[in-house]
């Protein structure tokens, strides 16, 4: 069974399930008015991950993640550069998804955009108001935090010693400083929609309570992101639904932060701001992934030219492997790998007990990375002791591992011109024949014509 910490409870805990089976799960997804940072990536692998691992584990997966396309940051953005906002969230999500395509994330089962669910937001904050938990203002509706019992769950300490204006808005009309706008009446310049209330826009928090409950319907099972919306975006949304009288979100997971060299927490406030398609375009999007699995997903995370580039011999480790025993990607054929079935049917059971148990322990992908690379070397080690059918079965099942990780092996050597195919066959008869002097002198062409040279399982393999 797998255990993950639920940031309500603040315990590592079972993972109970609504309906046997089967998961839901709600990952807030991007506000698109920039490029995104490497903050971004790692959430976005983060619950890549452990979808994957769900559904490895046998379970079937609803993965809903959403994109806020109207929001402050939005209007700001349009208004600054002339443009209409549905120009500059079309222009932004594209970029997005560009980036979670070369970090190979898969594709949420549904997508809903804020805009599209205007509708649903005002009678939502409607039937707020008519409970008497939310109450209207000058400037807009806001939700009364003191109407929920347990406000504050998912902060990180103890709600009156949070500062207003640090972490909460605060509003002279404001009847508490926790108090969050739900409806935001109209401004000067800013898109607008009919309410009860005059024209205006839904606040931030409401967006995501009202898509989840939709898509995915009363307490869904996981709700996801970085440790920065657990408060107050997730406490708000948390807040709505409980102030209506629904059951939300069942279990609730965060990951930790991403910093960059010396140390500090990774933010464009902070002026270290750094895109993830900056990255993705002069490093292998893999060794993102890797980066990532190597830190528990609750730790901070270093990312530096330094770790990128260890990680990057990491994934080069593992497209040897595959090129020496000349093994085919699993994730090639298979949007998700399951245990016990297609290619992980012939994994080792061992191997796959030990990386279940590891996962199951609040998904300890550091531990079943290390098992992986552990079965990449014994992988090495067997062949070279002679044990070829041996070597490729364990490095088979790395492949499968890294598969359910959503690694992909790149064990493909390219086009191979005529001329380097015949010093191939001449080298694998020089060394056949054990005219060691001879294979050499053919490596050393090989490597002067700019390919590199391995001696694989079933005989000189040359990539570039």
């Amino acid at each position: 069974m797998l255990y993950l910490h639920d940031t309500a409870t603040g315990m590592v805990r079972p993972l109970e399930l609504r309906e046997p089976g089967r998961v839901g799960m709600y990952v807030c997804g991007p506000t698109v008015y920039d490029l995104p940072h490497l903050g971004h990536g790692r959430y976005a692998l983060v619950f890549d991950v452990l979808r994957r691992y769900l559904a490895f584990s046998g379970l079937s997966v609803r993965y809903v993640s959403n994109v806020t396309d109207i929001d402050d940051k939005v209007i700001a953005r349009a208004a600054a550069e002339g443009r209409t906002e549905a120009e500059v969230a079309s222009e932004y999500e594209t970029r997005w998804w560009e980036a979670m395509d070369a970090l190979d994330v898969l594709r949420p089962d549904d997508v809903p955009h804020a805009t599209a669910y205007v509708p649903d937001m005002v009678a939502l904050v409607a039937d707020l108001v008519a409970r008497g938990a939310a109450y209207e203002t000058s400037d807009g509706v806001y939700l009364r935090a003191a109407s929920v019992p347990d406000y504050g769950l998912l902060a990180p300490g103890p709600i009156d010693q949070l500062q207003a204006g640090a972490r909460v808005e605060q509003r002279e009309e404001k009847e508490s400083p926790h108090d969050f706008a739900l409806w935001k009446k109209a401004r000067p310049g800013e898109p607008t929609w009919d309410s009860p209330w005059g024209p205006g826009r839904p606040g931030w928090h409401t967006e995501c309570v009202v898509m989840s409950l939709d898509l995915l319907g009363e307490g869904f099972d996981v709700h996801g992101g970085g440790k920065d919306l657990a408060f107050p975006h997730h406490e708000n949304e948390r807040a709505q639904a409980v102030a209506e009288g629904r059951r939300f979100a069942r279990h609730w997971v965060h990951n930790g932060w991403v910093t960059v060299e010396g140390g500090d927490k990774m933010s464009k406030s902070a002026g270290n701001f750094t895109s993830l398609t900056d990255l993705l375009d002069r490093s292998d999007p893999r060794a993102y992934r890797l980066l990532v699995l190597r830190a528990h997903y609750r730790s901070t995370m270093e990312v530096t030219e330094g770790t990128i580039a260890d990680a990057e011999k990491g994934v080069d480790r593992l497209d040897a492997m595959a090129r020496r025993f000349s093994l085919e990607d699993p994730l090639a054929a298979a949007r998700m790998v399951v245990a016990g079935r297609g290619s992980a049917a012939d994994a080792d059971p061992e191997a796959i007990g030990r990386f279940i148990e590891q996962m199951d322990d609040d998904l300890d992908t550091p531990a079943a990375l290390g098992g992986v690379f552990e079965l990449v070397n014994r992988a090495h080690a067997t062949a070279d002791a002679g044990d070829l059918e041996e070597g490729r079965k364990t490095a088979h099942t790395a492949a499968v591992l890294a598969a359910a990780l959503g690694l992909r092996l790149k064990g493909g050597v390219g086009e191979i011109d005529d001329r380097t195919r015949r010093l191939v066959a001449e080298r694998d008869a020089a060394r056949h024949a054990r005219d060691w002097a001879r294979a050499d002198a053919l490596r050393d062409t090989l490597t002067a014509d700019g390919w590199v040279v391995e001696d694989g399982a079933d005989g000189t393999v040359v990539h570039r």
